[in-house]
Parts: structure tokens; C-alpha cells; sequence
């Protein structure tokens, strides 16, 4: 499962050592210039983190962290353009989910899961923003989180270009359309994107997709949780190509 690395210089090691790190916490108001070389690795390699007291670090650990502590990913990442190269290569309808910002671990390891139940080849999502996948995302996930391939980019834009260049056609879930799931052939090489909890698929993302899609909603509230709508539209998928 997860595990913790603490103190600079092992901090760094790691960071060399392309460990796939999910968070690394960093004292607040600390300096010297080991500190500044790890904010610097840490700034190159896009790594989500945050300044914190000292306090949560203690919590974190019991060991000396010299005011540093990285949180380990379960899973080993893979290389985003290989990862396409492969699957397009051995199957001729490939099936990518790509998410935008979803920060909850337990939707997270949920979307996982419906993801493997519904044969996706490969989930990408954002180096910075997106939730980390932990000891909960795995337990959510029901160690499905082992058997997709999941893979970071620097920028979802910058990966929906190279699967459209790849031959795969990319649909965006939101709101923001009159066009039904229903009404989108997804029979071909495809790519689902779903949107934060709150704010949806950003604006910059959305226009990148080839298509927009939504759920016709016909109760009072007026949305899903994005698990749920996620389940929805793999599904969509999976009905259409078992025809």
C-alpha cells in the first residue's frame, strides 16, 4: 500500500529516482538551500504540494522529516504517449477516460472501478490537481486501481491533441450542450472526459474535444455525482459495442 518518504535529501533521491510520488508536504517558513533545491525539482516535475506547519508533519510522521514528507503512490504511473502508442497499436477501438481535475479519492477509486468493469484501456488525468491515488482510492476502487493503467500528464489539453492525432475521437461529458450520450457513436477508437465535483470540465479542456454530450436529467436536481454520471456514460460504451 502507500508509504511515506521524509527528509530532504531522500525527498530528492526519490524525485530522481522517478518514485511515483502523489503530495509532498513542506514546512512553512523553512529555507536553506537543500529546501530551495528540492522546491526546485519539485516546481520542474509538476509535483502537487503544499506548505504546511509543523505540526501536520509531526502528525504525519514520528521520524526526523527535516521539515519534508512525500506521500508514495501504491501504483507505478505509466508513460502517457507510450501508454497510447501501445493500446492504439494492439486494438483497433481503444477506450481512454480522461479526468479533469477530480480531487476526490473515494470518486476517484469509484470511477476506477466502473472504468475496469467497463474495459478502459487507460485513465489519464493531470499531474497537479487531481486526486492521488491512496490507501482509500484503492479500497474505493476494490484494487481495480491495479489492473487499468493510469498515466499523468503535464496538461489534459496536451494529451487530448496527441489521442486526437492518434485517431481517437474525444467526448466531453457536461451541461453545456442540447446534444445527448445517446446521439454519440462511440463504436470507434474514443476517449470519455469527465469534469471536477463542482466545476465540470474547464473551459480550456472543453474546447479541445470533438464532441460535447449530456445526460438528459429529468428530475429537480440538476446534476450527478461525477462516479454516477461517469458509470453512465462508460456504460454508453459498453451498450453500444456489445450490439
Amino acid at each position: 500500500m502507500s508509504k511515506q518518504i521524509y527528509g530532504i535529501r531522500a525527498i530528492i533521491e526519490a524525485i530522481d529516482a522517478s518514485q511515483p510520488i502523489n503530495k509532498i508536504f513542506l514546512q512553512k517558513g523553512l529555507s536553506g538551500d537543500l529546501f530551495r533545491e528540492l522546491e526546485s525539482l519539485i516546481r520542474k516535475q509538476g509535483i502537487s504540494s503544499s506548505y504546511v506547519p509543523v505540526e501536520k508533519l509531526n502528525r504525519l510522521t514520528k521520524n526526523n522529516h527535516q521539515g519534508a514528507v512525500a506521500q508514495i503512490s501504491p501504483v507505478e504511473f505509466h508513460d502517457f504517449e507510450v501508454l497510447v502508442e501501445n493500446i492504439v497499436a494492439k486494438n483497433n477501438s481503444p477506450f481512454f477516460l480522461l479526468l479533469d481535475q477530480v480531487s476526490d479519492v473515494r470518486n476517484f477509486g469509484a470511477i476506477i472501478r466502473t472504468a475496469e468493469c467497463c474495459g478502459v484501456d487507460g485513465i489519464i488525468v493531470p499531474k497537479s490537481g487531481a486526486a492521488p491515488i491512496t490507501d482509500d482510492t484503492v479500497k474505493t476502487s476494490a484494487g481495480a486501481v491495479f489492473n487499468v493503467p493510469v498515466a499523468k500528464v503535464d496538461h489534459l489539453k496536451d494529451a487530448i491533441f496527441y489521442l486526437q492525432s492518434s485517431g481517437v475521437t474525444v467526448v466531453g461529458a457536461t451541461e453545456k450542450t442540447e446534444k445527448h450520450i445517446y446521439s454519440i457513436d462511440f463504436k470507434g477508437p474514443c476517449a470519455v472526459v469527465m469534469g471536477a465535483e463542482d466545476r465540470g470540465i474547464s473551459p480550456s479542456v472543453l474546447k479541445m474535444v470533438d464532441y460535447k454530450a449530456k445526460l438528459p436529467l429529468l428530475g429537480k436536481i440538476g446534476s450527478l455525482n461525477v462516479s454516477v454520471a461517469c458509470g453512465v456514460f462508460l456504460y454508453e460504451v459498453v451498450r453500444q459495442r456489445s450490439k
